[in-house]
């Protein structure tokens, strides 16, 4: 996280904060954004282009935010980038952002991964475990890897905890290795 990216993450999840907007919109509403704005050079060259009036720029945006029904913060604060020539870190600034705003809300990032698909019900009964484990509100990210055989690996943060077939069996390993 850049002191640049995070000052802007900081400021808009300030605005959110402060005006009680629904943070899961405006967020998806800024993720948006980032997805056009990455999925298109030619959008890229020109909110980057020194050479390209603000308000043309601003104009564009416009008629982005207008097409995809996103707020007015989220289009000020987009518009504020363009106008600090601080476009070209929008990608960063939402990573920054939802950061931020996990931390505010008392979230915790979580990338849970398990050998198979898990049912909804399983799901719940191992954030709730992982809530219970971190102290925090959990937001879960899933993956699949079959090679760890059964069991679930949680990584949160730089914490992980790996209650996989694989890694019991490699501890035992360990185990008898050293006796």
């Amino acid at each position: 996280m850049s002191e640049v990216t995070n000052r802007y993450a900081r400021a808009f999840v300030d605005v959110v904060v402060s005006d009680r907007l629904e943070s899961n919109r405006t967020f998806e509403e800024l993720k948006t954004i980032t997805a056009i704005h990455q999925s298109s050079p030619e959008l890229q060259k020109v909110w980057q282009s020194p050479a390209i009036p603000a308000e043309q720029k601003r104009g564009l945006l416009d008629a982005v935010v207008k097409r995809e029904a996103i707020s007015g913060p989220v289009r000020n604060f987009v518009a504020v980038l363009i106008d600090h020539r601080r476009i070209a870190l929008l990608e960063q600034v939402l990573e920054d952002c939802g950061k931020e705003l996990n931390r505010r809300l008392g979230f915790a990032e979580a990338d849970i991964t398990s050998a198979r698909e898990l049912s909804s019900a399983e799901r719940r009964a191992l954030e709730s475990q992982v809530e219970k484990l971190t102290g925090k509100k959990i937001r879960a990210r899933y993956g699949r890897d079959e090679s760890i055989l059964g069991g679930a690996i949680v990584q949160v943060g730089s914490t992980i905890y790996d209650g996989s077939v694989k890694g019991q069996l490699e501890r035992i390993r360990e185990e008898l290795a050293a006796s």
